[in-house]
């Protein structure tokens, strides 16, 4: 924070026109021992414990075979948890596998939340009412395609720099207290206690990672301390045996799982897995056993064959293996959730899709009427000591057709930075993080004297997307022109226009963080620009930085968004933009029937859409594959509902977009999507 001359935070102004602007509310909340063991006293005076004795589970005194998936609380809305929950049940499925995100609870350092989407004991519970057991993934380190690897991002704002995944203090102090709340939380929850969680894994796939033991062992000692000494602790690595020595804790503190490409031969796998586990305590089981695959934005969308996917599982059902499928249901990144990946290099960056719907057997938006559900629910039930339950049928989607939106806003009238006294001042500029902004945009300004041919640009290091803008500084009625795109993945100079200005030029730069890694040695992801801006080779001082605070998942606000006001439309009306300008555009439309339904974005560029108040993610048909976004039935309401979008560059001629009843992953140039080495990165 030193390196900042002048933080003045920009609230009074940023806040106030943005919580005006918008308001993005949240999801409705819902109306060691020889044995690693969980065990109670039921009322009947039986005793009730999960164990691993004879490298088998054991329930209650019989031998069980895990047959899971993985179904993410927070990719679902709450509404629709027990719908998808009955749908695994159906597919034969006796176990939920769950991350718990720590960014979705505790948003901001000190500020936590466990309600709406975030109300993970709800979510709990109503396992437990189903009859499903519990595999919980709680972290503090999730990966799961999702934002930071569900580290909060203010651990990056942290100084001195903590080093995440590691012994050190200062990140260990910080693990404590997030566990210290959480831990609790879940302990009645446990099997012991009549709850459904029968294992709580430890850390993800460390050993893909790294090799710091003394990490693993406090987690551990950290786990015991808040669950009891009974609890089955595990591990899921990657089925190569570097991978198991860096990642597991051998002994019988902590049970040692794998996870291994679709398509090996699994026993090989659990032969290596059973050298990591104490003799007798080591049940063959595949923690993440692959039914698709997971999409970043500009790729093909990602698939696998029905049949292919049942035979490999029917390889580990047949003799007495377990398996948890990843994912059984994979849901939607609302928000800005959404995870990223990088290849060889930080600069190599993929971000995920809105659409975490991964070719899994139950579809995004809940359909199990498909060639991949009824594969593998054919090779369960074959293993399966009762008749599984009936299916349920897909879920109605309803077309609502075409909207017509208007233009409510130009992100720059609202945003002048030269009238703003309260945004952020520093002689280089900094972070997003490191100003208190964690997710969304950031504007970055400064002053320039041009030269009379033009000037060139350049910004060696930008997180993640940046869009350039130039202006008269004396000139706050002019609209900006766009000069062009800087990119974490093709970072080029631009040459910046000579304006004819009285004084100086004043340049813009709309940072968007797309997303941060979430796997990998980089994962220390901070979003902005993050190093000198150079015109013409020198680098170029005083700026001012404006938080664009669009609300993320479960972030409420509670007034009438001004976007809404028929004067401001009045006002734009018949207004052209000529070139790519940041906008805000909104629309009513009015239903008598509540359905799930999709908003196409065919001929849109990129931006945000709110539904209601809601964040239902991003969308960039112009490089695809996703050209629509979920739209779940509860979002919505019988009568007059809301569409905003946040269009980044241009619109739709229209300025339409049209509400159709089905999924849509054809948009822009695609290339494939395939595992990368020996870490499978769906994890």
């Amino acid at each position: 924070m030193a390196r900042i001359r002048s933080l003045r935070r920009a609230t009074p102004f940023i806040l106030t026109f943005f919580v005006a602007l918008f308001v993005l509310g949240v999801f409705a909340p819902l109306p060691s021992s020889s044995h690693h063991s969980s065990q109670f006293h039921l009322d009947n005076g039986h005793t009730h414990k999960f164990e691993i004795a004879e490298d088998m589970f054991w329930r209650d005194g019989e031998p069980f075979r895990i047959i899971g998936g993985d179904l993410h609380y927070f990719r679902v809305h709450p509404e629709y948890w027990r719908d998808r929950l009955l749908r695994a049940k159906a597919l034969g499925l006796n176990t939920i596998q769950t991350y718990v995100p720590w960014n979705l609870h505790e948003p901001k350092q000190g500020h936590l939340v466990f309600e709406g989407i975030a109300d993970i004991i709800s979510f709990l519970k109503l396992c437990k009412e189903l009859d499903l057991l519990v595999m919980l993934r709680a972290g503090p380190y999730i990966c799961g395609e999702w934002d930071l690897g569900g580290f909060p991002a203010w651990l990056l704002a942290e100084e001195p720099a903590i080093r995440l995944r590691s012994s050190d203090p200062a990140y260990l102090g910080l693990v404590e207290k997030w566990w210290g709340v959480l831990l609790p939380k879940v302990s009645p929850l446990l099997y012991s206690n009549g709850g459904p969680i029968v294992m709580v894994q430890i850390e993800n796939e460390f050993g893909s990672y790294g090799d710091d033991k003394a990490y693993l062992h406090y987690l551990v000692k950290l786990a015991r301390r808040h669950l009891g000494d009974d609890i089955i602790l595990y591990t899921t690595d990657g089925g190569e045996r570097e991978n198991l020595e860096k990642g597991t804790i051998r002994g019988d503190a902590v049970f040692s799982a794998v996870d291994f490409t679709t398509g090996d031969d699994p026993w090989p796998k659990f032969k290596l897995q059973k050298e990591f586990n104490a003799p007798g305590k080591s049940p063959p089981l595949s923690t993440e056993f692959y039914t698709g695959w997971l999409t970043h934005w500009g790729e093909t969308i990602a698939t696998t064959g029905a049949v292919f996917t049942a035979a490999n599982l029917d390889k580990i059902l047949s003799k007495n293996g377990s398996a948890v499928l990843y994912m059984a249901h994979g849901g939607t990144n609302f928000g800005f959730y959404n995870g990223a990946n990088t290849g060889d290099d930080e600069s190599a960056y993929k971000p995920d899709l809105t659409s975490y719907d991964y070719d899994a057997p139950i579809s995004e938006s809940g359909d199990v009427d498909n060639a991949k559900y009824k594969a593998l629910r054919s090779v369960i039930a074959k293993y399966s000591p009762q008749p599984l339950a009936s299916v349920p049928s897909n879920n109605e989607k309803v077309a609502y057709g075409r909207i017509k939106l208007h233009k409510s806003s130009f992100l720059y009238d609202a945003t002048r930075m030269t009238d703003l006294a309260d945004a952020v001042e520093s002689e280089k500029p900094v972070s997003m993080e490191a100003i208190g902004q964690m997710f969304g945009f950031v504007s970055y300004s400064s002053n320039y004297t041009p030269k009379g041919n033009g000037s060139v640009l350049s910004i060696p290091k930008v997180h993640d997307r940046a869009q350039v803008f130039i202006s008269c500084a004396e000139d706050s009625g002019r609209r900006p022109t766009y000069v062009g795109v800087i990119t974490r993945w093709s970072n080029k100079p631009i040459s910046l226009p000579s304006l004819t200005c009285e004084s100086k030029n004043q340049l813009f730069i709309l940072v968007e963080n797309m997303g941060r890694l979430n796997y990998g040695p980089y994962i220390f992801d901070r979003k902005g620009i993050l190093s000198p801006v150079y015109l013409d080779g020198r680098p170029l001082h005083n700026w001012k930085m404006l938080p664009i605070s669009l609300e993320n998942v479960n972030e409420a606000r509670d007034i009438n968004p001004i976007i809404h006001d028929p004067m401001t439309r009045k006002r734009l009306k018949g207004q052209k933009k000529l070139d790519p300008e940041p906008a805000f555009y909104s629309g009513r439309f009015n239903i008598t029937k509540v359905a799930d339904t999709y908003i196409s974005f065919r001929g849109w560029s990129k931006g945000i859409a709110f539904v209601n108040k809601i964040n239902i993610g991003r969308f960039w048909p112009n490089v695809g594959p996703q050209c629509n976004l979920y739209v779940p039935a509860p979002i919505l309401r019988q009568g007059e509902n809301i569409v905003v979008v946040f269009e980044l560059e241009s619109p739709k001629l229209d300025l339409s977009v049209s509400f159709v009843d089905y999924p849509d992953f054809t948009c822009g140039a695609q290339t494939s999507s395939k595992p990368r080495g020996n870490r499978v990165l769906a994890s």
